[in-house]
């Protein structure tokens, strides 16, 4: 099987955007069509793949099975998808992808569409939340304290992201690594 291009995520970031609503609706039949090239299929996930985007709902309607059909369960809570949309982020930034300023506000969306959920907040890179805000201002650390800051988040939460599909954390999970704005 050869690997995703750089530009398409994997089904199970993309199960994640769904149940956090911060989906792409647009670009994922180009994400189906990329997973069938890379071994996926299904005839749902065919389907899925010659939609032109243009109809979310349809998209909508037709990505939950497809994931299914290829075994990818939509996260069943908040903090599984946030902690799987956050490894996503994380892994970007580390590999150059994206941007440290873009990787805080991608976090404070999904805290926000989270609800503020506290379980997300005390992941690491929930530990974020703020940071934008920081950046946006011009308070607090400098763009280089923040730009290390974000970086080092990007770090703890791949290496906290070590669980399976099948035992996601849970919403009482301790996290002991914080990186709080507050302290600059």
């Amino acid at each position: 099987m050869t690997e995703l291009p750089q530009s398409a995520p994997t089904p199970a970031t993309v199960a994640a955007w769904l149940v956090l609503d911060t989906l792409p609706v647009e670009t994922v039949p180009w994400y189906a069509a990329a997973w069938l090239v890379n071994g996926h299929d299904s005839q749902t996930l065919r389907e899925l793949a010659g939609l032109d985007g243009r109809d979310p709902h349809a998209v909508r309607d037709l990505l939950p099975a497809a994931l299914a059909e290829i075994g990818i369960a939509l996260p069943t809570t908040d903090l599984a998808a946030a902690t799987d949309a956050f490894r996503h982020l994380a892994e970007l930034c580390l590999a150059g992808r994206a941007g440290e300023r873009w990787v805080a506000q991608m976090v404070e969306e999904i805290v926000i569409r989270t609800d503020y959920s506290n379980s997300v907040i005390d992941l690491p890179l929930g530990q974020l939340y703020g940071a934008d805000d920081a950046w946006e201002g011009g308070w607090g650390p400098t763009v280089e304290e923040l730009t290390a800051t974000v970086r080092a988040a990007c770090v703890e939460q791949i290496s906290f992201d070590g669980f399976t599909r099948s035992s996601p954390p849970t919403d009482d999970e301790p996290v002991t690594k914080h990186y709080p704005i507050s302290e600059y």
